[in-house]
């Protein structure tokens, strides 16, 4: 059968509403988008979304069929489209003449007469065309002053930002030459108490060196008595006794 004989709605996917992508068909001969289908049985058991019955099969072979009907489908009515100077219906192949107020559609002739648009109200499109126009007229007016504001915000707030950024700096730099100033400081009290420590410990240690120097001299000095005294003792009897008064003498001097 030929594709031209069919609607939209034999091509339409029962899930999705659109056009069948990738068909699979169950067993109780529904069809429905691959992906759709994985969806649904993803949020529970694997039933047909349309009659409910239980599928056996976890990966529904591909309605090869009716994929190539719907690209067949889709082919024509883009020649259609392409072809004429104005927009068909996708649904009549009519030209799109009114508006559906309730669905927000361009609809033909024949859809306004169709149960889905029943008890819809319609406007010629010129004049839907005119009224939806001043609507976005308002929206885009509040659009504006919203991006205005915005914008003024933004511009404020990123003045604001600098500002913070140029006072955390300038803190910043205050901080470093405090403690810069802090650390010099103490860099020159270390320094001058170190310095009165040295000259303080020359102070003590001056006469301390004099009086040790002298000691040295005498314990030099009575090194040398000590050893004339020995070197005496050990002489002949004689030779003592003829000594012995300027080795006395030598011991009190």
């Amino acid at each position: 059968m030929a594709s031209n004989s069919f609607s939209v709605e034999d091509f339409s996917c029962p899930v999705c509403q659109g056009i069948f992508r990738d068909p699979v068909l169950l067993s109780c001969s529904h069809s429905f988008c691959k992906l759709c289908l994985q969806m649904v049985w993803d949020t529970g058991s694997r039933q047909c979304p349309i009659c409910r019955r239980i599928s056996s099969n976890t990966q529904p072979p591909l309605n090869l069929h009716l994929r190539n009907l719907c690209e067949t489908f889709l082919q024509k009515r883009s020649q259609r489209t392409s072809a004429g100077s104005e927009v068909l219906c996708s649904l009549h192949s009519e030209k799109l003449k009114l508006f559906c107020l309730d669905d927000k559609q361009p609809v033909c002739l024949v859809c306004q007469t169709s149960k889905k648009h029943q008890n819809h109200y319609f406007s010629p499109i010129n004049e839907a065309a005119l009224d939806i126009k001043e609507e976005l007229k308002i929206m885009l007016q509040s659009l504006r002053e919203k991006r205005k504001t915005e914008e003024e915000v933004k511009l404020r707030s990123g003045q604001a930002v600098r500002n913070i950024q140029s006072q955390a700096l300038e803190k910043e730099r205050q901080t470093q030459e405090y403690f810069a100033r802090l650390r010099k400081g103490l860099q020159d009290e270390e320094a001058a108490r170190i310095a009165a420590l040295m000259e303080k410990e020359k102070q003590m240690i001056r006469p301390m060196k004099k009086k040790i120097k002298k000691m040295s001299r005498e314990i030099s000095s009575l090194s040398d008595t000590i050893s004339a005294i020995e070197k005496q003792m050990g002489a002949d009897d004689l030779t003592f006794l003829q000594n012995y008064k300027s080795t006395v003498e030598r011991c009190y001097s």
